[in-house]
């Protein structure tokens, strides 16, 4: 059982899970009994048609909407039906462990349950991260904004040696720093914030020192590298600039582990691809331990052409990792512990 998309608790064409079902036959090299509801009858049919060996794909979860349901009781409801259809549990997907549905957190009170080979290696390696990392430890932040990523820096700031700050969330700490960011993506309520982060960790964090500064956001805009203190009032900045992927190498060198979590830039542009190109060559050098934290980072690796074997772990889930990191306790995995 799987999910795709948010398709709003109601079945919808563009989310099916059919073609899943056709590549996961592939993979297996046998054919998969495909369900076309979650828990009705075809669910029903095709689960007692199966004979030993055999394996079923149910329809997205997410078509009924007791998968995401805040009221336990609807919940609940749909994890016994889930239930009735198995005599054991695994959890294998981590990028969905932080989310308190039925199929994550319900059903394994309801049937012996185990974690997965992927999940056991994804904590084992974020454990990694928050216990004692071996120094020193760099952590590389993009992304678009910073409240997505303050609890995660709050929780990091004390434990990491260096935090390098890249992606559209960089120029909220730079205005904070009392320069101007012209047109570029601004959290002005989150100002205060990032200048007490600055003057917290007393040099550890690092800005970019140039942008690419554009007149749109398009890939056929035009657009210079600038100095990050000197953005045109007319221009966004789309990406860290070449002196910045230095600055960014240069402090990632001595580093013994890193965890980067969002691109450096609008990477799906072309043009201004080359920030998380070169920050991400440069964690492939490093002489450590490196992860990459899923969600964009991980489409990133792979729509670059990088070679993923170059990095220590990729993870498979972008919210669920951030959530790790920041202490929180996720759904599934406690449910898993249970």
């Amino acid at each position: 059982m799987s999910h795709l998309g948010r398709p709003k608790g109601v079945p919808d064409p563009k989310y099916t899970l059919a073609s899943v079902a056709g590549r996961l036959g592939e993979l297996l090299g046998k054919p998969i009994a495909f369900a076309n509801d979650t828990v009705g009858e075809s669910a029903r049919a095709t689960v007692a048609g199966l004979a030993s060996g055999d394996v079923a794909l149910l329809e997205n979860l997410r078509f009924n909407p007791g998968e995401t349901s805040k009221d336990d009781a609807v919940r609940g409801a749909f994890a016994d039906e889930l239930a009735g259809l198995a005599e054991a549990y695994v959890d294998d997907a981590f990028g969905a462990v932080h989310r308190k549905h039925a199929s994550v957190y319900d059903v394994p009170a309801r049937l012996p349950h185990f974690a997965g080979g992927l999940v056991l290696r994804e904590v084992e390696v974020l454990a990694k991260l928050t216990g004692q990392p071996e120094r020193q430890y760099i952590v590389v932040l993009g992304g678009s904004k910073v409240s997505d990523k303050l609890a995660v820096i709050e929780a990091l700031l004390p434990k990491v040696d260096k935090l390098l700050v890249g992606g559209g969330m960089c120029f909220t700490f730079l205005k904070a720093q009392g320069h101007e960011v012209g047109k570029s993506l601004l959290e002005a309520e989150m100002v205060d914030t990032c200048r007490d982060l600055l003057s917290r960790a007393a040099g550890r964090i690092v800005l970019p020192v140039d942008v690419a500064a554009a007149t749109s956001f398009a890939a056929d805009a035009s657009w210079d590298v600038v100095p990050a203190d000197a953005i045109p009032a007319d221009r966004l900045g789309l990406d860290i600039g070449p002196e910045s992927v230095a600055l960014f190498a240069e402090a990632l060198g001595p580093a013994k582990t890193v965890f980067w979590n969002g691109p450096m830039g609008v990477f799906e542009l072309a043009p201004f691809a080359s920030g998380t190109r070169g920050v991400a060559e440069a964690i492939t050098k490093v002489d450590g331990f490196t992860v990459v934290g899923g969600g964009d980072s991980a489409a990133a690796v792979r729509a670059l052409g990088l070679d993923e074997s170059a990095f220590g772990h990729i993870s498979t889930g972008g919210g669920a990792s951030l959530e790790y990191l920041e202490g929180k306790t996720l759904p599934g995995i406690a449910a898993l512990e249970h």
